[in-house]
């Protein structure tokens, strides 16, 4: 029987289907299965670890079969994150991907990098607004109101937690995510150095 299209909490057997959204939509938007080969490097950064560390903040959008065709993840408290990132979650794929040695030779060792070192998520601007995210919908499920859908449950979520803030980072390049972000309510915040990407910062209080 088929069920409403609408956000759930995520179960385990949603990591393969994590895994694909992350892959289609990690670069700038778009699939990124022609930089990065290996098919769980980009979900092992941007995806898994959420899932695995703190998982009663990690909701998918059910396409009313039960599939997951996107999903909004994150943590309360970064700082925390990135230590048990450090303590729990590195040492899980540390044998897939150690760390590169010398210069990064291309996207893989750029991101395996990357992987290693968490401590980047942690910037003294972004204290007001501890908490992070990660939002992603496969293509044809874009554009189409569920992607608020997502950020409203993760939104009440972190408010339930007492978190008074969040932030996200994003390519710069990526002008349509950076038109949904402003749609909800997203400001950007000056950080220092940030190459090739922007940070947005909401508080949790507001409505969408």
């Amino acid at each position: 029987m088929t069920s409403r299209i609408s956000p759930r909490a995520y179960r385990p057997d949603d990591r393969a289907a994590l895994a694909d959204i992350c892959v289609r939509t990690a670069d700038n938007g778009g699939d990124s299965s022609h930089l990065y080969p290996d098919p769980e490097l980009m979900p092992s950064l941007f995806a898994a670890p959420y899932a695995y560390l703190e998982p009663d903040l990690a909701f998918v959008l059910d396409d009313g079969t039960g599939r997951a065709v996107g999903y909004i993840l994150g943590t309360a408290d970064t700082p925390r994150f990135v230590t048990e990132f450090r303590e729990r979650w590195l040492p899980l794929v540390d044998d897939r991907y150690p760390r590169p040695q010398g210069e990064p030779r291309g996207p893989t060792d750029e991101m395996i990098a990357l992987l290693h070192n968490p401590e980047r998520m942690v910037l003294p601007e972004l204290a007001d607004h501890p908490a992070h995210l990660h939002i992603d919908l496969l293509p044809d499920w874009q554009r189409k109101g569920y992607g608020r859908e997502l950020m409203v449950t993760f939104l009440a979520a972190l408010r339930a937690k007492g978190v008074k803030g969040v932030h996200l980072s994003m390519l710069t390049a990526n002008t349509p995510a950076r038109a949904f972000y402003d749609r909800l309510g997203f400001t950007e915040i000056r950080v220092p150095d940030p190459g090739p990407v922007s940070y947005l910062v909401r508080g949790t209080e507001a409505t969408l």
